[in-house]
């Protein structure tokens, strides 16, 4: 294949589309965009300026250059995340997706590397067969004991969440911010109050804190946890529905005094 074939498949698996699902944005037929990916056939100008346009960067680059092996600040004109810039993955060879894994170690490279496909590609990388496949998974190493039972070192593995106003009130996630790093907090989503999420521990020693929605970077909802510490059940901090009620209660109290003081 040659540099365009690879590029639009490239491009395709770093949105995390099927070829059916990219074809039907191009409006084009499935076994038309195989044969682009297989260079069995060249696209139109108008089909690689399309395709350019939807993936925010340029024809020049896109019949020119390896995409893959170039940062994508390089070649993407966006910078923004929320559903417009590219979600970097990696595949096996049966063109599955990985879960790709951010040690604790690779917390501070993460938040500059996130959407760098070399970085991606650097990361250690597993499959779970029991996670639905048409979602893309990624674990984090979590650190600090603010989320009891679970303990420092517990892999959560989080499913990628591109509309940050579809978190859900109570439901753990991974957020990746600029100012915070990498956290996993139970998340009570206030965005259409005051543009922010208020995050709570479940270890009760820590206060909550809240971030601005603009400053998430990325948000995984949290699907399945590792670890070789079975948590206690007992563990003190450990949140009850009483305890949970209570702190949306103060959380609603809360953004109502924010809200008087503007």
């Amino acid at each position: 294949m040659g540099i365009i074939s690879d590029n639009i498949k490239f491009l395709r698996k770093q949105k995390g589309y099927t070829q059916e699902q990219f074809s039907q944005l191009l409006s084009i037929k499935r076994s038309l965009l195989g044969a682009y990916e297989e260079g069995r056939a060249d696209p139109r100008l108008s089909t690689l300026t399309a395709i350019a346009d939807f993936f925010e960067t340029t024809v020049d680059l896109l019949i020119s250059t390896d995409l893959s092996q170039t940062p994508v600040s390089k070649w993407s004109n966006s910078l923004t995340r929320r559903g417009k810039d590219i979600l970097a993955i990696t595949v096996d060879a049966d063109d599955n997706e990985n879960i790709e894994m951010v040690p604790q170690k690779a917390a501070a490279g993460y938040l500059n590397g996130y959407a760098d496909p070399e970085f991606i590609r650097e990361l250690p990388r597993f499959r779970l067969p029991m996670l639905p496949g048409n979602a893309t998974y990624r674990a984090f190493e979590i650190q600090g004991d603010s989320m009891l039972p679970l303990r420092p070192g517990t892999i959560i593995v989080g499913e990628y969440v591109e509309d940050l106003h579809g978190l859900k009130n109570g439901k753990c996630y991974i957020l990746v911010t600029k100012d915070e790093g990498i956290v996993y907090k139970r998340v009570f989503n206030y965005l259409g109050d005051n543009g922010k999420l208020f995050l709570v521990s479940d270890n009760r020693l820590y206060a909550p804190f809240q971030v601005k929605g603009e400053d998430v970077l990325e948000a995984w909802a949290g699907k399945a946890y590792i670890s070789v510490d079975f948590p206690d059940v007992n563990e003190t901090g450990d949140v009850t529905t009483e305890q949970l009620a209570a702190i949306i209660l103060e959380l609603q109290k809360e953004i109502m005094t924010l809200k008087a003081n503007e």
